[in-house]
């Protein structure tokens, strides 16, 4: 399935947007090798947390490769993940930077980096197979964090199309909000860590860490019900 996400180019405007931006840069990236491909996902086939963006930033996974990487995004989220055990280091610079997941997975709803960080209708539903298909392959997933509404949306979905059930009642997004899903896994929702949140005062550090701290409790409180 990576190498079907590698070599898709099943969306005109993003294969153009992507290409482009690797090829004309930004000045303080003029001298490095752009990505400018779509992004595989980022941890281990058998964590127990799985972590869905929205989509790579046009300068940071569309230039690193790796998801959440080289960006103010990426900062706020492998920081929180180091806090928590999750992430070997508390920043993520590019693929060959040393960092390591730790029982954790990072994906996206779509793969390649959109125009104003904007996807249309049309393009999620495109790439939403890809995030159906992995989390029917990711057996051991325990805990979801769906990073921002649109991720959220995305998610519901792509776990229906998957073959997983849903609670009866309507799942509205609201950052914290939590709820187990039928057959035991963990659904958190929290506000994406973009700087319109971030820098606005939206989402607080304090705020981000919780989610994640939530995922810790979650986790542990699940190999302590195993045992």
């Amino acid at each position: 399935m990576e190498r079907e996400i590698l070599d898709c180019r099943t969306c005109p405007r993003l294969v153009e947007w992507r290409e482009r931006v690797a090829h004309e840069k930004v000045r303080r990236f003029r001298g490095e090798d752009y990505w400018g491909r779509p992004l595989p996902s980022f941890g281990g086939a058998g964590a127990s947390l799985v972590i869905v963006g929205l989509a790579p930033a046009a300068h940071g996974g569309n230039r690193t490769g790796r998801m959440f990487t080289g960006d103010r995004s990426g900062d706020w989220l492998y920081e929180a993940l180091h806090r928590f055990g999750f992430a070997t280091q508390p920043r993520s610079v590019s693929r060959d930077d040393g960092l390591r997941l730790e029982d954790c997975r990072i994906t996206a709803a779509v793969r390649c980096a959109p125009p104003a960080n904007k996807p249309l209708p049309a393009e999620l539903d495109a790439c939403r197979s890809y995030l159906a298909r992995e989390l029917a392959l990711l057996e051991r997933k325990r805990v979801v964090v769906a990073l921002g509404q649109i991720a959220f949306r995305s998610f519901l979905r792509a776990w229906r199309e998957a073959g997983g059930e849903l609670p009866e009642r309507k799942l509205d997004f609201a950052h914290g909000a939590e709820w187990r899903l039928p057959g035991g896994v963990w659904l958190v929702a929290s506000y994406h860590p973009s700087q319109q949140n971030t820098q606005t005062g939206r989402l607080t550090r304090r705020m981000f860490h919780a989610v994640f701290r939530r995922a810790r409790q979650l986790l542990d409180r699940g190999q302590a019900d195993s045992t």
